[in-house]
């Protein structure tokens, strides 16, 4: 089957004698991608804490960008009248755009990342209106006025933001959901992802759709799913919805999941990027993790490394005058010390968050770096 953007293609390189775990090339109209890779969350077209040439210097292949943010603010027409979001955003490189249906059905069941492990307490604070086969009618956050979110409307904004990598509008239930109304979800999900494929089809603009897999935790209906989107003209799979309320349910789930995506097509796996679940996942098979845990961790003073996390705001790092990581060659290992982070973040200076979301990116683009040569040596 066919892809539907004319430069984007998957390259398989190796694939590990030891387990599922491969290593690949994306290639997309800004750019190639080496998977595994980790993918970098810029919810309204940045990282927090940094600017776009840091981040393209630190060489992050692939940003996610939150389309339902950058819909309410500043608006897609005029991301698509500075002449799309990599020359508006100044990133040359490739970039993947969501739904907006995650951050919708936030508004109808609380925080999503928490329903879809089970977590959830929050109800509808009434922001959405109303969920119907058309989508979903909710009033933005920003001020109040009543926005329809279709599977259409979703890949015209879509469109208007230029991303090289396209999703899908789907529905998220939360765990905690009875058999029935899950296979209602599921089926409605599926004729959304549909609609949106052909809207897609209509005008491909060279840009790439993964349709996303969901089913919940039940392994029936994830296969299920997997053997109707996979019929479709999609250019790769994207793997979401509730995952389980642990790692040790979203590994038992991906190990049921994986057998039935294609090989020839790339993968995502949706809203997991921190290191244990990486290390969980790649040798299942995963291509891409996104995540907003690295830069999320930099910004309350957690430094990631290969020793474990460092809370550089403890006391102990008060007269540490070494670099967080003597084997990093990032701007922050290369230039300062422990010390000197441990005290901008308890004089609390901006720079400090900074200075660790650079070292926290950097250290994902080596770490899957070196899980990509480790794979090579069938190691993993």
């Amino acid at each position: 089957m066919q892809t539907t953007a004319l430069t984007f293609d998957y390259e398989l390189l190796h694939t590990s004698k030891k387990s599922r775990a491969r290593v690949g090339r994306i290639h997309t109209p800004h750019g190639i991608i080496d998977t595994p890779g980790f993918v970098a969350v810029g919810t309204n077209g940045a990282l927090k804490a940094l600017d776009n040439t840091v981040v393209n210097d630190i060489g992050l292949q692939l940003m996610f960008c939150n389309t339902y943010h950058m819909l309410l603010q500043p608006g897609t027409t005029v991301v698509k009248n500075a002449g799309g979001l990599h020359k508006f955003i100044n990133r040359p490189f490739p970039i993947i755009t969501d739904s907006g249906g995650f951050q919708v059905f936030s508004l109808a069941y609380g925080s999503v990342a928490n329903e879809l492990k089970g977590r959830g307490t929050k109800k509808n604070d009434g922001s959405v209106m109303k969920i119907t086969e058309e989508g979903v009618l909710f009033r933005s956050y920003r001020d109040g006025t009543k926005v329809l979110l279709t599977p259409e409307t979703s890949v015209l904004a879509q469109k208007d933001l230029g991303a090289d990598i396209i999703i899908p509008f789907d529905e998220l239930p939360p765990y905690h959901i009875e058999k029935d109304k899950l296979v209602q979800s599921l089926d409605r999900t599926h004729r959304w992802e549909e609609r949106s494929l052909n809207c897609h089809l209509e005008n491909p603009q060279n840009q790439a759709m993964y349709a996303v897999i969901h089913g919940g935790i039940d392994p029936d209906l994830r296969e299920k799913s997997c053997r109707f989107l996979t019929k479709l003209a999609f250019d790769g799979y994207a793997i979401g919805g509730s995952l389980g309320k642990n790692r040790q349910e979203m590994y038992t789930l991906l190990q049921e999941t994986m057998p039935f995506i294609p090989r020839e097509k790339p993968n995502h796996l949706l809203g997991i990027g921190d290191l244990p679940s990486i290390d969980m996942a790649i040798p299942l098979g995963i291509d891409t993790f996104d995540s907003s845990y690295p830069t999320r961790s930099a910004r309350h003073g957690i430094l990631l490394s290969y020793k474990g996390d460092i809370n550089v705001t403890k006391r102990i790092y008060q007269n540490a005058f070494v670099p967080p990581d003597q084997n990093c060659n990032c701007l922050t290992c290369k230039n300062y010390t422990l010390a000197y982070i441990h005290h901008l973040f308890k004089a609390g200076e901006l720079t400090a968050m900074t200075l660790a979301t650079i070292h926290n990116l950097s250290f994902m683009v080596q770490l899957m770096r070196n899980y990509r040569e480790q794979i090579c040596a069938d190691l993993i």
